[in-house]
């Protein structure tokens, strides 16, 4: 193991901003997500890291390891143990706090709850304690655009939620701090996703601001290298797709850079050829009206015509390239709201994961989709449980490619 290099990774969701690290060549030596479909991808795609599977190295509540009388320091004693990791030798510490709160998107309309009262809006705080705890040399907070104008009650001032955050993280006083809102589009991912990342390192670390640059340079500078969606996925366009709703194996070979790179073998230098097993490729069975809708808006430019309007979701067809101004969707916890470019359905889980620039090898567990108060919970009765299918362990993820030119970014200002 790289002793130079490790993170720990709190709200880990099912992986995505550990894949990144990993790529940039961290490794994980500590995770805590409290969902166990989430957790259950993040265990079952990282064998290698044997200790992590050790119920020492891993929390389901965050809680268990701030708020129980010697969690922080038992947890101390064992990397100590296993790894010979001292407090301050960690190199990141990274997390994305839960954002249904902050969410435009997730925070459910039909409920009148304020955020304050949401609980999980409070859990920088718990992220704040173990990083005082452990001081590793930088740490990442990430989280939704919204969480810049978020409020805590409906009267309250626009964007004081993030005014406490950056008061609670100022309280780290050995650490040089920016933010910035930035574009995932901007770093290799095909999405219009924007992300907010506060990254502090700590001072002892040889690191120069620049004004001039993302975040005083902590953050990468941009880069217009998104994959086009025909790049990305047209490998996995089957034409026989309604045979079984399901494809099992590659029909085609990998054409494009982006796509042998997805496709790449885990560890290895070959990537999957066609007739080998293909994951995750199962398709919705759509009624006929929503087959000929979506056949109507592939061929009209997405169109949609006014006796086949729906109100509860605009429905977009993806193009087969973006246009001037670059990716415009986002993958979130529903395919529903996207259309493929060029057969009338809704996107597979395995291509939804592309998306987010998961590659193939990558297993998600759990239920493929599901609805209603299983995805969303009931604050009014103070169920705060959510299921986490497949789709929204996806949407809820950091995009692997965005982590990993953080992570590259970061290793070169720690080194």
């Amino acid at each position: 193991m790289n002793k130079k290099l490790t993170f720990i990774d709190l709200f880990a969701g099912c992986g995505g901003l550990s894949l990144g690290l990993e790529q940039a060549g961290f490794t994980p030596i500590y995770v805590n997500e409290l969902n166990k479909d989430a957790m259950a991808t993040y265990l079952e795609n990282r064998k290698e890291f044997k200790l992590l599977k050790d119920k020492r190295f891993n929390s389901n509540d965050i809680y268990d390891l701030t708020s129980k009388k010697n969690g922080l320091n038992e947890l101390s004693l064992n990397l100590k143990k296993e790894y010979g990791i001292s407090k301050g030798e960690i190199s990141l510490i990274v997390g994305g706090p839960p954002c249904q709160g902050y969410s435009g998107i997730g925070h459910r309309r039909n409920y009148k709850v304020e955020k304050e009262e949401i609980p999980s809006n409070h859990l920088y705080k718990e992220m704040i304690k173990v990083i005082k705890h452990f001081e590793p040399k930088a740490f990442i907070f990430e989280n939704v655009k919204g969480l810049l104008s978020a409020r805590w009650t409906s009267t309250g001032e626009k964007g004081e939620i993030f005014d406490d955050v950056k008061k609670e993280f100022k309280k780290l006083k050995n650490y040089f701090q920016d933010f910035s809102l930035i574009q995932c589009k901007d770093y290799g991912v095909p999405q219009n996703r924007p992300r907010v990342l506060l990254i502090g390192i700590r001072k002892d670390i040889n690191f120069k601001p620049e004004n001039t640059k993302v975040a005083s340079g902590l953050i990468p500078e941009p880069k217009k290298d998104y994959p086009h969606p025909e790049e990305l996925l047209g490998d996995l366009v089957d034409k026989k797709y309604l045979k079984n709703y399901s494809t099992t194996e590659y029909v085609n070979s990998a054409g494009t850079d982006i796509q042998k790179k997805l496709r790449t073998k885990k560890g290895r230098n070959s990537y999957f050829e066609e007739g080998e097993k293909l994951t995750d490729q199962e398709y919705s069975k759509h009624s006929s009206n929503i087959v000929k809708k979506f056949s109507y808006m592939i061929k009209n430019k997405g169109m949609i015509p006014k006796e086949m309007k729906t109100k509860k979701f605009a429905q977009r067809v993806i193009p087969k390239k973006w246009n001037e101004n670059g990716p415009n969707i986002t993958a979130t916890s529903l395919p529903d709201d996207y259309v493929h470019y060029s057969q009338p359905r809704s996107l597979t889980v395995r291509e939804w994961a592309r998306l987010q620039m998961f590659p193939d090898w990558y297993i998600f567990k759990g239920k493929r989709t599901t609805g209603g108060t299983r995805r969303a919970g009931n604050p009014h009765e103070g169920n705060w449980d959510r299921e986490v299918p497949k789709y929204t362990q996806i949407g809820n993820a950091v995009p692997v490619e965005l982590a990993k030119r953080v992570g590259i970014n970061l290793k070169k200002i720690i080194e």
